[in-house]
């Protein structure tokens, strides 16, 4: 049996912090606004997980933690993948709508690094990028979204 889940994340971005994405940290005069890291790449993953458990991290769960001192992203994203079971990721497409910072030089490391969390290979991951000809706030430079497509099975 095969399932296809969805997640999207969005933010802002703010002063003061720094600017986490699949992650890796930029190096970018800004973060994005959140109780956490707010690494919408790690976010949207999470959401596209809960999409086919029916179970939310982000929000409830990921708010007990926040005010554990738990920021990391990856710790959410974590939670996700115990609640997925037998269910093994075979890929993940990710969607990213920004127009700083510049999201190639890093593809690589963020791919990596999922692919570790995910404890899948590399090659099954998918990580695009555009400014959206600037038709958004995001692609203005307000902030990033994310969106993400997980594909799964249990046979």
């Amino acid at each position: 049996m095969i399932k296809t889940g969805i997640g999207q994340d969005s933010h802002a971005f703010i002063n003061g912090k720094p600017l986490v994405l699949g992650g890796v940290t930029f190096d970018h005069p800004q973060g994005l606004k959140g109780n956490s890291d707010a690494d919408v790449i790690l976010h949207s993953l999470t959401n596209a997980i809960s999409s086919i458990t029916g179970k939310n991290i982000l929000g409830a769960e990921a708010d007990k933690l926040c005010k554990q001192g738990v920021t990391d992203s990856a710790e959410y994203l974590k939670l996700a993948l115990v609640d997925l079971g037998d269910w093994h990721i075979d890929h993940i497409a990710i969607t990213m709508e920004c127009l700083v910072p510049k999201i190639f030089p890093n593809i690589d490391a963020i791919k990596s690094n999922i692919a570790n969390l995910t404890n899948i290979k590399i090659t099954d991951v998918g990580l695009t990028a555009t400014t959206g000809e600037g038709l958004t706030a995001f692609g203005r430079g307000e902030g990033i979204q994310v969106f993400t497509i997980i594909t799964v099975s249990n046979e």
